[in-house]
């Protein structure tokens, strides 16, 4: 007993707190904030049951799945995380592709992203997102003697990440593909890649997001959405004209919890697609 309080267990060595406070403080206020924008949806909907914690309570349980599945994570060894990462994204990269087929994956407004597994619906671009940091750091080490070489280092993870980027435009999902390609891009350049090489590439990747921003009508009428709302503000314009007048009103603090109007049926699925709801 003496010896317990004298010498109180700490915890591993490996845990960062900072990490740890800040992720469960970002979780509980995004509890907060879903509740905040779901209560008037789910209250007014018949398929919540009419119950304004309808949300909050569902939200509660895939986050407790969540934990629980983050704290399995951790007692992985990170050498079996580097010898399944190649594995991992694989896997991936066949989801993404099964996504594809008429039949397996299931539309929403347009977009083909989801796989239904009953009660929930599995979207593998999500996964895809961790899976590339895991293979993109497992590349970096083996590769580590020829980080330098633009032939042996970047040119097979780039055909990798084309790949990928392929069957991510084919959903479409370009917010997938770009945080995709920015993740490899990072950890090759904390991996030593040459500088010089490093803003070539950088060059050249933005040359090719302009063209497919250019080349594609979806995605060009977004960005001059996004560059003038008003223009039509009840079409291409709309969800950003509505996040412009939740500032109008709120400011940057907002109107309180529970006080927003653009919750209010403005727009569909604004308690999951809607920050400023």
């Amino acid at each position: 007993m003496l010896r317990t309080l004298e010498q109180p267990r700490r915890l591993p060595s490996e845990i960062d707190l900072a990490l740890l406070w800040s992720t469960l403080l970002l979780l509980l206020i995004g509890m907060v904030m879903v509740y905040s924008a779901s209560m008037a949806t789910a209250e007014a909907g018949r398929q919540t049951g009419n119950q304004p914690a309808y949300f909050l309570v569902r939200h509660g349980v895939f986050l407790i799945i969540g934990l629980v599945a983050a704290a399995v994570a951790f007692q992985v060894p990170l050498s079996a995380w580097q010898q399944w990462a190649p594995w991992l994204f694989v896997g991936g990269f066949l989801l993404l592709a099964l996504v594809l087929i008429p039949g397996v994956g299931r539309e929403v407004n347009g977009a083909r992203r989801w796989l239904p597994l009953g009660i929930v619906n599995l979207q593998p671009s999500e996964l895809m997102k961790l899976f590339a940091v895991l293979y993109t750091a497992d590349y970096t080490v083996r590769k580590m003697p020829y980080m330098h070489d633009l032939r042996k280092a970047f040119l097979p993870m780039a055909g990798a990440m084309v790949a990928v980027g392929i069957l991510l435009l084919k959903e479409p999902d370009f917010g997938a593909f770009v945080v995709i390609i920015a993740i490899a891009m990072s950890i090759l350049f904390l991996g030593g890649m040459r500088a010089r090489l490093f803003v070539g590439l950088i060059v050249v990747l933005a040359a090719a997001f302009a063209a497919l921003i250019i080349f594609s009508p979806y995605r060009r009428d977004r960005i001059f959405g996004f560059m003038d709302p008003w223009a039509d503000a009840f079409g291409r314009g709309y969800q950003l004209s509505h996040a412009l007048i939740a500032f109008g009103r709120g400011e940057v603090l907002g109107v309180g919890l529970g006080a927003s109007v653009e919750k209010l049926f403005y727009l569909p699925e604004a308690h999951t697609d809607f920050l400023l709801a």
